[in-house]
């Protein structure tokens, strides 16, 4: 298939009202996908980073297959091509295009780690062609696209994992068995910490595009602009465009886990400040930024923090989470460590330190065809983007602002309305009806 034919493809799919099959697009979902003991057939989509995780992890999984990686970018593939025929003893299909992979009808599901400005509409164009996913956080990079995600999924019948692995660790699960039985009391506050470092990236500048980079559709979504090396291929969680900062970036795992730990949604109120106070270079997004989510009708807060140079611990802790009742309070540390203190004394309580696999866990339920089953469901791709999303804003308009939450709309503020999407660059639109 040609460039042209895949590009015509999925702009009917941008537009698509009706059935699949009425526009020409894949219908077809392989029979052995569902069955309990048959092989998955997998691709990774994105393979410089985090990718290379997906295919470690999905690789150690029984009956699972990676059959093919895709990348933009064709130093990158080949690398990747070569890295995995030593390390498995077999080759595996390599593709430039993702829509090649929807197109696919010998692939049942894929792992998406494009940069952030790719994953919702990758992942929705995946549930259209009948692919489970498993997509890196954040699963959205505005709130409507978490939204068109969670439709998405439900329309076509997927199941979509978002990659919050945290969610998979027994010691986490175990720990919020706790706040939700009353070890610490009364829940009223959550605390995410994000301290990581982060350099000075200087101001590189446009130049001209790598001969092996497929700049247009890498931009994808966004709106063109020139090439820099400042964006390629990890510097862009820092602009706009493609990125969140790091609240929308390592951030995500601490707000889902913020947001679990309270059980609560998105919240009605939002005060961000921050800025960049370190480095003189072109980030956009603030280097520090400390978000307060208020939720009035339950008497709980959220308060988020990143800093990225030269800061104290937290109770030991520097990527991870902290829990405030009226009896005690816990600290989790990272992905698989909580600890509780109790009373006035802080008094040592229960801790466990345990991990979990989120791929094996999005396998089960890609094969028993129960999203029960999840432990990092769509609906947490929506909201713990969501509520990075928010505070984002907040930052960006210098205000407080208020939120409806069953409505998913700012109160009377248009400016912040217009910032919960993004305008789209045909045929990369994340479509209004999926």
């Amino acid at each position: 298939m040609d460039s042209k034919q895949v590009s015509r493809r999925y702009v009917l799919k941008a537009g698509a009202v009706g059935s699949l099959a009425a526009i020409g697009l894949p219908t077809y979902i392989p029979a052995h996908a569902f069955g309990a003991n048959d092989r998955v057939r997998m691709a990774v989509i994105g393979i410089n980073g985090r990718g290379k995780d997906h295919i470690q992890g999905l690789s150690k999984q029984k009956d699972v297959e990676v059959v093919t990686l895709c990348d933009v970018d064709s130093n990158v593939l080949q690398a990747g091509a070569t890295e995995f025929e030593k390390k498995y003893n077999r080759k595996v299909q390599t593709m430039a295009d993702l829509r090649q992979v929807y197109d696919d009808k010998n692939i049942d599901a894929v792992s998406i780690a494009t940069p952030n400005h790719w994953h919702a509409l990758a992942a929705i164009w995946a549930c259209q062609a009948g692919k489970d996913v498993y997509v890196e956080k954040p699963g959205a990079h505005n709130l409507h696209e978490g939204r068109k995600l969670i439709e998405a999924a439900t329309r076509y019948n997927r199941i979509v994992q978002h990659g919050v692995q945290l969610r998979s660790s027994e010691a986490i699960q175990e720990a919020i068995k706790h706040l939700r039985d009353g070890l610490i009391g009364k829940v009223y506050m959550a605390r995410g910490l994000v301290y990581k470092w982060r350099p000075d990236i200087g101001n590189k500048g446009p130049s001209a595009v790598p001969s092996e980079l497929n700049w247009n559709m890498w931009q994808g979504p966004a709106q063109e602009k020139e090439f820099s090396k400042n964006y390629v291929h990890y510097n862009w969680h820092w602009f706009w465009d493609y990125g969140n900062g790091d609240i929308g970036n390592q951030g995500i795992h601490e707000t889902d886990l913020c947001m679990w730990g309270l059980d609560v949604g998105l919240p009605e109120e939002i005060t961000s400040a921050g800025g960049k106070f370190l480095w003189n270079d072109c980030k956009e997004t603030p280097e520090t930024l400390t978000s307060v989510y208020k939720y009035p009708s339950s008497g709980k807060v959220i308060q988020f923090e990143v800093r990225p140079w030269m800061t104290n611990k937290e109770d030991g802790v520097e990527i991870g989470n902290l829990f405030y009742g009226d009896k005690g309070y816990m600290v989790i540390n990272g992905y698989d460590d909580y600890k509780t203190f109790l009373g006035k004394e802080r008094a040592p309580g229960p801790a466990r330190k345990a991990g979990g696999d989120h791929y094996a866990n999005f396998i089960e339920a890609v094969r028993s065809r129960d999203k029960s089953k999840q432990n990092g469901p769509v609906e947490t791709a929506h909201l713990a983007s969501g509520i990075a999303h928010l505070g984002n804003i907040a930052y960006r308009l210098g205000r407080t602002l208020h939120f409806d939450p069953k409505n998913e709309v700012f109160v009377g503020d248009k400016d912040a309305n217009q910032m919960l999407t993004r305008k789209y660059r045909a045929p990369f639109v994340v479509p209004e009806k999926v």
